[in-house]
């Protein structure tokens, strides 16, 4: 496995590249003790979802409630 520092990914992307596309992962190392803090996989060893997820999972276990004085209209909130 290559470990490379987080400093030195941007350089050094297309050997990067060329591990992960072997299927091989990458270690990326921070600070002074250079301990591996993550790890970036091949995309296909990813989990993937087999079906779309589905809106409204939590229907009817969560609430919502605003208090008495919010003062946004609901274009606000959505952002629109």
């Amino acid at each position: 496995m290559m470990t490379i520092s987080a400093d030195q990914i941007e350089a050094n992307a297309e050997s990067v590249l060329l591990e992960l596309r072997k299927g091989e992962r990458v270690g990326v190392t921070f600070g002074e003790e250079k301990a591996v803090q993550a790890y970036l996989v091949p995309g296909d060893l990813l989990p993937r979802n087999k079906e779309p997820r589905k809106l409204g999972g939590l229907k009817g276990k969560v609430t919502v409630t605003f208090a008495d004085d919010f003062k946004m209209t609901t274009e606000e909130f959505l952002g629109l």
